[in-house]
């Protein structure tokens, strides 16, 4: 963005709250953000900061234009960024995965013979809700829980009381069976009710209202009726065993924490009803790069309860959260109560937060086993095969990156992944010998014709061809691939690039990137490789960086030689320690005179680790 056109979009900039919504060249949404005043906000991104993290750079860089909408009042205003950012999904923004409609439990109350059912949409329609789960198999293995326990129809038919015979459900005593006219409109509402205060976490209440009934039914010889209501009352009962927990706990609460990645968080939440945990979800949480824990705790709250079908009075929290006054102030208002957030610090409830913690740990674990487990592996394979339209499934995957400064210390890597698997072992190194100042794409042109020069010239496993080559970057870069393939008639071997700014996938002759969800194992494959690519370069051109640090300081010194400068580092093993020692210190190093000692001490504020 220009400076004088950024300069007058900013003094239209209101000193009201609202939200803001950055965008790039293309007019795609970057970052959504919400302000108490949007002049003191959106200037601040453009003030200069003394060390913006590389993530808000970036994104600084990207901005083209922004909009804002104004509100009145803060907490309006984070309404509002939850929805747009639910919509948009920005890139730059923290948010949940995959949260365009989570699932839901339904019981539409307005129905005379009232079902337990799935849905997405949470309306406004005087049906009870129960959720967001985090996924569909969750909301069903709850729904299966209540249909063992409780005989409530699952049938979609019209209810007229007069079919002629029921269906299996009704013989196997999971359904009181309206269809056929057996059981009365308020017999069926008690089973609902007991439904919906089991959902709730009120077990107990359930327990001594069914065990009424069995001895009401009992003292009146329906000794049938008695036996299935004791085999409910067991089944609650084993549920109630089930959601004991070693911490003393009270009343109604959620308890949040989470552990993450670089890429991902993972967020637990248990959810405490009538001093008894009744369930847990946990969920995935994107865009987290160079965020602190207290930001993702934040945007998770914001993005779960404006969706949640129940809000307790307490919410305990692993971190603090930014903006609490607005945020505890947004959910007492869909509350209509007090809602309040903590952060305990010691007693039961710090034990039952860091008893979340270990279960949000021990899923981020699980999660990583998942993705590199040989059934996940092979179907993450056959994805990409169906994806970029690959002529065989890549079982040898060659991913290429590079690594400068200005052109400065060059170097190029190749990692290798076979089956889906790192192999380490013929991971290569390039150092940039033909490419002077900084052309990412010429250099990488003379990695790719190095390497495939040797697959010529060479043997061993610099002979073998790869099932797919991955290039970390863009068009550009792999345009500049391809041109070397080309030269070498190895234009047959599959190409693709993966973009860091977009996650965007490209292929040869097409304009626009491939087709890949961005929670796809396809996708998630492509970018382990392409950061193991960039993890092994980044760390060759570190460690040459501090070689050539240390080389042009002790060249520097006039006297100092190639022996000498071996037989310091010999004795003090880095720069750092070189630069505290004293003279006497330096004089006992073999070569080392006074003279040249005190040469060493006034040259060690050039000196750096």
């Amino acid at each position: 963005m220009k400076a004088v056109q950024l300069e007058e979009l900013l003094k239209s900039l209101p000193r009201k709250p609202g939200v803001y919504l950055f965008k790039d060249i293309q007019d795609h949404v970057l970052y959504i953000g919400k302000a108490s005043n949007l002049n003191h906000r959106v200037r601040s991104y453009f003030s200069s900061p003394l060390s913006p993290s590389p993530k808000l750079q970036r994104l600084i860089n990207k901005i083209s234009d922004f909009e804002f909408i104004v509100t009145d009042s803060e907490q309006e205003a984070l309404i509002l960024e939850c929805n747009l950012i639910k919509r948009y999904r920005p890139r730059y923004n923290i948010r949940l995965k995959d949260d365009k409609a989570f699932p839901y439990l339904k019981i539409n109350l307005s129905e005379e013979w009232p079902r337990v059912s799935i849905t997405r949409r949470l309306e406004e329609d005087g049906s009870r809700y129960f959720g967001p789960f985090a996924s569909a198999g969750s909301v069903r293995q709850t729904l299966k829980l209540i249909k063992k326990i409780f005989p409530f129809r699952s049938c979609n038919k019209a209810i007229t009381g007069n079919d002629n015979r029921p269906c299996l459900n009704y013989y196997i005593h999971r359904c009181l069976g309206p269809c056929i006219g057996v059981v009365t409109k308020e017999e069926y509402a008690e089973i609902i009710n007991q439904v919906i205060l089991f959902l709730e976490g009120k077990r107990e209440l359930v327990l001594r209202e069914l065990k009424r009934k069995m001895a009401a039914a009992s003292s009146q010889f329906h000794f049938e009726k008695a036996a299935l209501l004791r085999d409910q009352i067991q089944a609650v009962e084993r549920v109630i065993e089930g959601q004991k927990i070693a911490t003393t706990v009270k009343g109604e609460q959620d308890v949040i924490a989470l552990a993450q990645t670089k890429d991902q968080a993972y967020v637990e939440i248990f959810f405490i009803r009538n001093s008894k945990l009744i369930g847990r979800e946990h969920f995935l949480m994107e865009g987290i790069q160079e965020e602190k824990p207290s930001q993702i705790m934040a945007s998770f709250i914001k993005q779960y309860y404006v969706s949640a079908s129940f809000i307790p009075p307490l919410i305990l929290l692993q971190y603090p959260v930014d903006d609490v006054a607005v945020i505890t102030e947004w959910l007492k208002a869909k509350r209509e109560r007090k809602v309040s957030l903590q952060v305990p610090k010691r007693g039961a409830k710090k034990q039952l937060v860091d008893m979340v913690a270990q279960n949000a740990n021990q899923s981020l674990e699980l999660a990583k086993v998942k993705q590199t487990a040989p059934e996940s592996i092979t179907s993450s394979l056959e994805e990409l095969k169906r994806r970029l339209q690959l002529p065989q499934t890549p079982l040898r995957i060659e991913c290429y990156d590079i690594s400068n400064i200005q052109g400065s210390l060059a170097v190029g890597s190749m990692v290798v992944f076979d089956k889906g698997l790192p192999k380490p072992a013929q991971y290569r190194h390039f150092r940039i010998k033909t490419v002077v100042g900084a052309n990412d794409y010429a250099m990488m042109q003379e990695v790719i014709r190095r390497r495939f020069k040797r697959s010529v010239s060479t043997e061993g496993t610099w002979s073998i061809i790869p099932d797919l080559i991955l290039i970390d970057g863009g068009k550009g870069q792999l345009n500049a691939t391809l041109e070397v393939l080309h030269q070498l008639e190895m234009k047959t071997i599959p190409t693709a690039s993966l973009a860091k700014q977009r996650e965007e996938v490209f292929l040869p002759n097409k304009s626009k990137p491939v087709d890949i969800p961005q929670g796809s194992p396809a996708l998630h494959l492509l970018q382990r490789i392409r950061d193991e690519a960039h993890r092994f370069a980044l760390g060759y051109h570190q460690r040459l960086r501090h070689k050539e640090g240390i080389m042009s300081i002790l060249d520097s010194i006039p006297g100092i030689g190639p022996k000498r400068k071996k037989a310091l580092l010999r004795k003090f093993g880095s720069i750092q320690t070189i630069k505290q020692a004293s003279l006497d210190e330096l004089t006992k190093t073999s070569g080392i005179t006074l003279t040249l000692a005190h040469r060493i001490k006034e040259s060690s504020e050039e000196i750096r680790p």
